[in-house]
């Protein structure tokens, strides 16, 4: 509880009252704190019931399992061959018929969810009148904030896995110091937010968006959860960023679910049998979680494809997803080296995967 409106009330109060998102649960209520003295604190919000089946982790998690199962039960299948296509690229592509079969509706489900994200950020753009919400050009000033800001992260980030690299298991510490190798590329990737002024418009968003934050209806999605990072003070989490951010962290969340899916088989046993181990699976993951994340990215782009808050120029968009991709998964890497050590393979294959597609994509196109 902090001084000032919470992002959730404001946002919720939005899209409920004044661009009728039917694709969020309604605002019912709140109670407020008033003092003599100082701003209001939000202490609650009631929202309307929205009748689910639980989140989209719980059900991706479980669509997950499935897959699993229907790979490990066919063991002669060839490993897959994983795409090194950037992923803004791969949305151009058909997905080839034998993985649309492996991964099955799912496909379907993260291209509503893609689409549902996008009519959010749509409503968030609308607005013509009311300065809370009212859509703001980038600047040369912001994208200079922009790069200071994810560099100081991936300093701070960086430094604490050096601090903790000793600590980790012998097979972690090898990721970990070929992340740390990787540093200089990183701050380069970041370096491509100062090329020259951006053509796109900044706006309210999610501020967390996950597959935690969404809820599964059985036939949709409604979208949950609008307070932003409780980490963050309630004034940073207000501010108009960028609505590519809430892309980039449902990109993550597949990510995430792809591992958190691997762990649990190896944690039940599953691949004790298997000659490979999770050598066998991990491939099949990285697959699932490439056109999954392809599937929801290029649905997003058909539905806000012309929208003032997508970078008019595609070389643009490309550096964007990247910086936010990036930027993200070194927030986990710092977040999971102080809460949840055991995770930290994931942020790390994911910068990892980031800086390599891309690189082996560069190289690819030169020859």
């Amino acid at each position: 509880v902090d001084e000032g409106v919470n992002p959730d009330l404001e946002i919720s109060r939005f899209l409920s009252e004044r661009a009728a998102f039917p694709h969020c649960a309604p605002l019912a209520g709140t109670l407020e704190y008033r003092r003599s003295r100082g701003e209001t604190m939000t202490v609650a919000i009631l929202h309307g019931y929205t009748q689910n089946q639980g989140d989209a982790w719980r059900y991706t998690l479980d669509t997950l399992g499935r897959y699993c199962e229907n790979v490990l039960t066919h063991p002669s299948v060839e490993q897959p061959a994983v795409p090194l296509t950037p992923l803004l690229a791969l949305t151009e592509e058909a997905i080839p018929s034998s993985v649309g079969e492996m991964i099955g509706p799912y496909l379907a489900s993260a291209r509503l969810l893609g689409q549902r994200t996008a009519e959010m950020h749509i409503a968030f753009a609308a607005e013509p009148e009311d300065p809370l919400f009212v859509p703001e050009p980038f600047s040369t000033l912001y994208q200079r904030s922009l790069y200071q800001s994810v560099r100081s992260l991936a300093v701070q980030s960086l430094q604490l896995l050096r601090q903790r690299l000793k600590h980790l298991p012998e097979t972690v510490r090898t990721e970990a110091q070929h992340v740390l190798d990787l540093e200089k590329e990183i701050f380069h990737r970041f370096q491509a937010i100062l090329q020259h002024k951006m053509a796109a418009m900044r706006t309210r968003y999610h501020g967390d968006f996950h597959l935690g934050q969404v809820l599964y209806t059985g036939k949709d999605f409604v979208i949950i959860d609008f307070e932003g990072e409780p980490a963050r003070p309630l004034s940073e989490r207000r501010m108009k960023r960028s609505p590519l951010r809430d892309v980039a962290g449902m990109l993550r969340s597949f990510h995430y679910a792809a591992y958190t899916a691997l762990f649990d088989q190896v944690n039940r046993g599953a691949l004790n049998s298997h000659p490979e181990g999770v050598a066998a699976l991990e491939p099949w993951m990285r697959l699932w979680h490439v056109w999954v994340s392809a599937a929801f990215l290029g649905s997003y782009l058909d539905t806000a494809g012309r929208e003032t808050f997508i970078p008019r120029n595609r070389a643009d968009l490309q550096i964007l997803l990247d910086v936010f991709l990036l930027e993200k998964a070194v927030y986990e890497l710092s977040y999971e080296l102080n809460n949840r050590p055991t995770w930290v393979q994931v942020p790390l294959r994911g910068i990892s995967q980031l800086i390599e597609t891309n690189e082996e994509s560069l190289t690819a196109t030169k020859a």
